[in-house]
């Protein structure tokens, strides 16, 4: 008795379609971030630094677990990272209204100065992208990212659209 074979993949589904896909992923997202990497060198910083800039800026008053969920770093990491933003004066921290042992984040005048020169950075790149490849190839490149993104993390995620 013969074995059925299995039904044939779609095209996106073989193997060199989806490593076309990472190296894109890839490549897109290393010089996307490189766009930025001029306006933290001079400062001395460097891509965490611009993680926890970016995110406090989305949700103000962020806590410093919230932070640590966000970015999927350890507490060490994050340690160091914030303790050199709020010595420079970027960030600053509140004691929380209903937990007095929480660390509210909130970005500083200048603070907010830089994060938005360095998003500038990514928005034109981004703009140039979504311009070329058209609203409907925006929306279908977001379904696949969020696809990528584990059931349990999109309400987080969700959670940043409704900050801003």
């Amino acid at each position: 008795m013969a074995v059925p074979s299995p039904p044939a993949s779609p095209l996106f589904l073989r193997e060199d379609e989806i490593r076309r896909g990472v190296e894109l992923l890839y490549f897109g997202y290393s010089n996307l971030t490189h766009s930025i990497d001029a306006g933290l060198a001079p400062l001395g910083l460097g891509r965490a630094h611009h993680r926890a800039l970016y995110f406090i800026s989305r949700q103000p008053d962020l806590t410093v677990s919230e932070l640590l969920k966000l970015l999927a770093i350890t507490k060490q990491s994050l340690g160091r990272v914030l303790s050199e933003l709020i010595e420079r004066g970027y960030i600053e921290t509140r004691t929380g209204t209903q937990d007095r042992r929480q660390k509210l984040l909130r970005l500083t005048t200048s603070g907010t100065a830089l994060e938005a020169e360095l998003f500038r950075a990514l928005r034109e790149r981004m703009a140039a992208a979504y311009t070329q490849a058209g609203q409907g190839s925006v929306t279908g490149f977001w379904r696949v990212l969020e696809g990528l993104i584990p059931e349990a993390d999109l309400s987080m995620v969700a959670g940043l659209r409704s900050g801003n």
